[in-house]
């Protein structure tokens, strides 16, 4: 059984005679050669696989907490992009009352005013009891300032993706090649009918905390699915309609690449919780489904 971060930062034991595991500290991973992309039929972004050199670093066991953020905030009086733009407000995820046609992803997804990592679904609304979820409605820049602020970096899009593969080559899944549905579920992916029904993964409809799903091969939380995840890459080519995210066109020069996917991929839709998927993503934007974890080189 995999407990959740919050537990496991209390100091909750995570067997007989075994140390708590601690999702918020930093793994050592390899240097290696990254079998990078997909040569499968998924999606042509993905094109060509290719072989990367990766050399060794550390990376965030998992993606940084709603808890872990408050602390940066009041340690430094940072302010995030979503509380302090021209427009103060974010992305929100709003499930619609039936099946709709999924190729205007404006039907689900709501500008809504004064949203942010604090109010995550807009005024009224708290993280209070989402404590050990990961922090979202996150820009880069704010990604940027908290892992400065830890003495790291934001990893690059062939760090991520060697580290999301935990050992594996060329799998499908961070896990291997079983999909992740029914019972035996490894990420916190969309269950049901998108965007209008979710079942939930383990319960879970949104985040869930970090460590409710089992770890990769390198021992990382929430490498797919959960939330998507910053990396300092820039996108390179035509953005298009990001499927899964807000996706709006922008200066090649201001996307940067996330990986991951989040709790709203399907299989229906978006079949990117995968470690090579990949996705456009604008700098200054934030949504209720984007976050990061910090690396060190």
């Amino acid at each position: 059984m995999y407990r959740n971060w919050w537990a496991l930062h209390s100091g909750a034991m995570t067997g007989a005679g075994e140390q708590p595991v601690q999702w918020n500290d930093l793994v050592d991973i390899p240097s290696g050669e990254l079998l990078m992309g997909s040569a499968m039929t998924f999606y042509p972004e993905e094109f060509p696989q290719r072989r990367v050199e990766v050399s060794a670093f550390q990376i965030g066991r998992g993606p940084v907490t709603n808890a872990q953020f408050a602390e940066f905030c009041r340690a430094s009086g940072y302010v995030t992009v979503a509380e302090h733009g021209a427009e103060p407000g974010s992305l929100v995820f709003v499930e619609t009352p039936g099946p709709v046609a999924l190729d205007e992803w404006r039907q689900w997804w709501r500008w809504v005013p004064g949203a942010s990592w604090r109010a995550p679904e807009g005024p009224g609304t708290t993280m209070d009891g989402r404590e050990n979820h990961p922090v979202v409605h996150i820009a880069y820049s704010d990604a940027l300032a908290y892992a400065r602020w830890s003495e790291g970096d934001l990893p690059t899009e062939a760090e991520w993706e060697w580290a999301a593969r935990g050992g594996l080559v060329g799998a499908t899944y961070a896990w291997g090649e079983e999909p992740n549905r029914y019972e035996r579920l490894h990420a916190n992916t969309w269950q049901g009918d998108f965007p209008f029904d979710n079942h939930g993964a383990h319960g879970w409809r949104g985040t869930s905390p970090v460590g409710e799903f089992p770890p990769n091969g390198y021992g990382l939380a929430d490498v797919t699915g959960n939330v998507w995840e910053w990396t300092r890459t820039v996108w390179a080519g035509s953005p298009g309609e990001g499927p899964c995210c807000s996706g709006a066109p922008a200066h090649d020069g201001d996307l940067k690449v996330i990986k991951g996917g989040s709790h709203l991929c399907s299989p229906q839709y978006c079949l990117r919780y995968r470690p090579a998927a990949r996705s456009p993503q604008e700098v200054a934007a934030s949504t209720s489904h984007i976050g990061f974890r910090i690396c060190r080189r």
